[in-house]
């Protein structure tokens, strides 16, 4: 659970990881590309995941793999980004029910939110079926989970 300098640090429960917008993420008016949002979200909850001492890598090389698909993304976009902007991602990894892990996001320019969503990312075998987490994937991002009512 280190910090690692490119892939951002937890603040509280909370993942912030900084991202620049360079110009191959604009489209020809100068503004982020709304692809790009969710470019910027994926590389969140990676990074969340990696701070927190999950690699990708070493699910996939488990005696059972694991890999994560996003099942649901409600975004709204609320303001644009631009060119130069820094920006930084919140994530939160809100809690697990069964194989789903329930995630809250935003983007973030200095106080202002630019986009958000809440995402339902779906723990799978590498044959696409559903599975639980881990006893050791729960222990690692458990810290971070909000608290079981």
């Amino acid at each position: 659970m280190t910090d690692l300098p490119t892939a951002g640090r937890f603040e509280g429960r909370e993942h912030r990881l900084p991202v620049r917008v360079y110009y191959e993420d604009t489209d020809f008016t100068g503004l982020v590309y709304h692809a790009n949002y969710l470019r910027y979200f994926e590389r969140g909850r990676s990074d969340f995941l990696r701070v927190a001492g999950v690699g990708h890598a070493e699910l996939l090389a488990d005696d059972q793999p694991l890999a994560f698909v996003v099942a649901e993304m409600a975004v709204k976009f609320l303001k644009p980004a631009r060119i130069d902007d820094a920006l930084v991602v919140r994530t939160l990894y809100q809690r697990v029910k069964g194989p789903r892990l329930m995630i809250e996001q935003a983007i973030l320019r200095g106080d202002e939110t630019l986009c958000a969503a809440t995402v339902t990312a779906v723990c799978i075998h590498l044959d696409g079926r559903p599975r639980r987490p881990t006893p050791a994937l729960l222990e690692r991002i458990g810290p971070w989970l909000e608290a079981a009512d």
